[in-house]
């Protein structure tokens, strides 16, 4: 950033679970680091502290608002260009029919390039301003991943996708022992690419234990151990026919949480996808763990065979960290919004069939799990998630001007009311401009 920026009008933000902070007059100051140096409540057209020696203003007009960014805790990005197919299959189906073949296709840099290059712009689109990205089983490819990702300015998480078995001959690992030499390889070239992790960052991503040998995961747990700092994300009770392969394949473990704790793959930087089938011990090691949830509502609902509502009120009773993920190959739609959405449907459903015992979701707690509870799951709500001072900023400056989707904002509009509009109504022809670490990543 070649100076400071001030932001002058609305801005709308999560305190907490259910704390919406809604500041009509609000101003934020952006250093030139990119971080929030300043965050003036209330404050008057004229004031002084808007005047930032150096600094570009920005005023915001009635109906115009800064959000946090949003963070996308699950998401296959080879799996953008098959958005939609193979509805109504069960998972494995899937990944036998549509998924293996279309990921074999990442063995080509040029193709990897095309598509990431779309699926990085896409995201950054729709407001997604952080990422945690499977790749391929491909370590070129993999590479080309966090190159597009740190080029294009998202904040990512970006891993080599680990698979030595229970995947057809020409996609799996050859090995345990070139999967793990080739994670490595990633591992090693995220680093070289952003040594301090400002924006793009390494984690290790077993598909789910069906595709894993014992020597796999047992590598994988060995490599996070040797770094404090390195994420990992796998699918965790997805489905039913997941989960009886998976015990199957393990019949030693009672359940999935203590086959990963036993590769030392469970732990405060774990990412765990779906968690749709959890009994009261699954969710105890789950919390005991420190592990975070990627709720992925549109995916649970379209692909793995049958109308799936992960129990999200039970995870937050229990304050397991929840946020969503789009996981948008096995979904039909890759918008943050979308899955807000639907995760209140699929939360309604969860009431339904608890008797009431587990509430639906509020609009601020959804828009919570899109933002800072997202931000938990990845260990970055000290950096990200809202605007408190010393975050970095990454936001969405949402318009409201009306378009072909969103409901019309009309002038006796509270703002709460504009915001619920925009939350359940608007999309991407709403986020005029969308920043990353104070850098316009889309906009002009």
């Amino acid at each position: 950033m070649d100076c400071p920026l001030v932001f002058h009008g609305t801005a709308i933000h999560s305190v907490g679970l259910e704390q919406l902070e809604i500041l009509e007059n609000a101003a934020l100051v952006i250093d030139t680091d990119g971080r929030i140096s300043a965050f003036h409540k209330n404050i008057a057209h004229d004031d002084a502290a808007l005047r930032v020696p150096g600094a570009r203003l920005h005023r915001l007009r009635r109906g115009d608002f800064l959000v946090p960014g949003f963070v996308d805790t699950h998401n296959h990005a080879p799996q953008w260009s098959m958005r939609g197919l193979g509805q109504g299959l069960h998972i494995l189906d899937w990944l036998d029919r549509v998924t293996f073949p279309h990921e074999a296709r990442f063995a080509d840099p040029a193709y990897a390039r095309r598509v990431y290059e779309s699926c990085v712009d896409g995201f950054l689109r729709q407001g997604v301003t952080t990422a945690s990205y499977y790749g391929s089983r491909h370590s070129e490819a993999t590479q080309i991943l966090a190159d597009v990702c740190k080029a294009k300015g998202q904040r990512a998480f970006v891993g080599k996708c680990n698979m030595d078995r229970n995947a057809p001959y020409y996609l799996r690992d050859e090995s345990a022992e070139s999967s793990l030499r080739e994670t490595e390889e990633c591992v090693r070239h995220i680093k070289s690419i952003d040594p301090e992790g400002v924006l793009v960052r390494p984690v290790i991503t077993p598909r789910f234990a069906i595709c894993c040998t014992p020597e796999l995961l047992k590598g994988l747990g060995e490599i996070a151990a040797r770094d404090p700092q390195l994420a990992i994300q796998t699918h965790f009770h997805e489905a039913e026919q997941e989960i009886n392969a998976t015990k199957e394949l393990f019949p030693g473990f009672k359940s999935e949480a203590d086959l990963y704790e036993s590769y030392g793959l469970m732990s405060t930087r774990s990412i765990l996808a779906h968690c749709t089938f959890m009994n009261d011990y699954d969710m105890e090691r789950v919390q005991s763990l420190g592990c975070g949830v990627a709720h992925c509502p549109i995916s649970n609902m379209t692909v793995g065979g049958g109308f799936m509502t992960a129990p999200i009120r039970q995870f937050l009773r229990r304050d397991i960290k929840v946020g969503l993920g789009t996981d948008s190959g096995g979904g039909f739609s890759s918008s943050i919004l979308d899955n807000i959405r639907l995760a209140v449907i699929a939360s309604n459903a969860q009431e339904v069939t608890s008797k009431g015992a587990d509430k639906a979701l509020s609009l601020e707690e959804v828009f919570y799990l899109a933002t800072l509870g997202g931000a938990r799951v990845c260990c970055l709500e000290d950096e990200i998630g809202n605007f408190e001072v010393g975050k970095q900023f990454d936001a969405i400056w949402v318009t409201t001007e009306p378009n072909e989707a969103m409901t019309v904002p009309e002038a006796e509009d509270s703002t709460r009311t504009i915001f619920e509009k925009f939350i359940m109504t608007g999309d991407d022809r709403n986020m005029s401009r969308v920043y990353v670490k104070g850098r316009l990543v889309k906009g002009c």
